[in-house]
């Protein structure tokens, strides 16, 4: 069967397929069970095949590039205007197909496994900070009950006001609520236990990794930062300008002008994870440096100073959560002096 494009409505197990000869004829429909789906396209010659860009896409893009493949990721909010009538599997394999002969369509880069392994390993470190913060004040809640306060915050002053609170024989604190104390700071222990580990694991693959060495020498930028911006963005080279990198991330835009501007790219959580780094991983020499590494050697406009934020009080790589936009249209600098200096190495490296 020779087949222009075919466009796949992706699914757990079930899969909706739909085909398109040279004369834009749909010449084939048909569902796909899971264990069918690499069977079928082996057996096509090489063609086009876009896919919605949603969980599991880039698995699937990157199996079926090994068959041959030309495969486009779309992003789902530029598929939704060819949807001709009910939302169905059909109807949605039919308005992908039909989104990918647009010849001005945006698609989405696919992920390398690297890079989704970067990614999953920056979200799990995000939420072990959720939960450490929620568990942070939840204890100085239950002792604020029991008129044990802190002025001061953050996880070291929770843990000598726990600490400091069952030294105290005479506080009035009863044996139950001892007992849950104890089991709370052992819960604390074994969080900031899984997250030094975490931060181990960023700070050798930012040394192993020369995109990283790269990006860390903008000012400001350091390793949870670039190894985030590496995960998420990967070849650079998809962009046509920094203004539209700073779309993509959110940075000195309104939200019109990012969907507008460029493109598909990391999902809300992706990109707040990345703005609340880039506002505020700034140490006072102006980089957030490996230990045994200097402070930046490419000075940038005050790109990420722009941040009100006070200075992070959890003392690891900028755990406390920081403004969603940096506010500052001429943030994009930042991501320009990046570009430069991608472009400036003897291999450009997909970062």
């Amino acid at each position: 069967m020779k087949l222009k494009r075919i466009g796949v409505d992706l699914a757990k197990q079930v899969f909706q397929i739909h085909g398109v000869d040279s004369h834009e004829q749909a010449v084939c429909r048909k569902q796909l069970k899971r264990s069918q789906m690499l069977d079928f396209f082996r057996q096509l010659e090489p063609c086009t095949v876009a896919m919605e860009a949603c969980g599991s896409s880039h698995y699937w893009a990157r199996e079926l590039r090994v068959l041959g493949h030309e495969v486009r990721l779309i992003a789902p909010q530029f598929v939704k205007p060819y949807v001709k009538s009910g939302k169905n599997d059909a109807n949605d394999a039919e308005a992908i197909c039909e989104a990918a002969s647009r010849p001005n369509m945006r698609y989405v880069e696919v992920k390398s496994a690297e890079q989704q392994a970067g990614q999953a390993l920056h979200r799990i470190r995000s939420r072990l900070i959720r939960a450490r913060t929620a568990l942070v004040n939840e204890i100085r809640g239950l002792l604020g009950e029991f008129g044990l306060v802190e002025s001061r915050h953050g996880v070291a002053a929770t843990r000598r006001l726990a600490q400091a609170a069952l030294a105290d024989a005479e506080n009035g604190l009863p044996g139950q609520m001892r007992g849950l104390l104890v089991e709370l700071q052992g819960e604390l222990v074994e969080h900031e236990a899984r997250l030094s580990r975490l931060d181990e694991t960023i700070q050798r693959r930012a040394r192993e990794d020369e995109r990283v060495e790269r990006l860390m020498l903008v000012e400001g930028i350091g390793p949870i930062t670039a190894t985030a911006l590496v995960s998420a963005v990967g070849d650079a080279r998809q962009f046509r300008s920094a203004r539209q990198f700073a779309a993509l991330a959110g940075v000195g835009s309104s939200p019109t002008l990012q969907r507008r501007q460029g493109a598909a790219g990391p999902d809300q959580q992706a990109r707040r994870y990345l703005l609340a780094h880039a506002a505020g991983s700034r140490s006072p020499s102006g980089a957030q440096a490996l230990p045994g590494q200097g402070g930046s050697t490419q000075p940038v406009a005050p790109a990420l100073a722009v941040s009100t934020q006070p200075e992070h009080r959890h003392g690891r790589f900028g755990e406390q959560e920081c403004p969603d936009r940096l506010g500052d249209p001429q943030s994009g600098r930042l991501l320009s002096t990046w570009l430069k200096i991608k472009s400036q190495a003897a291999q450009p490296a997909k970062c």
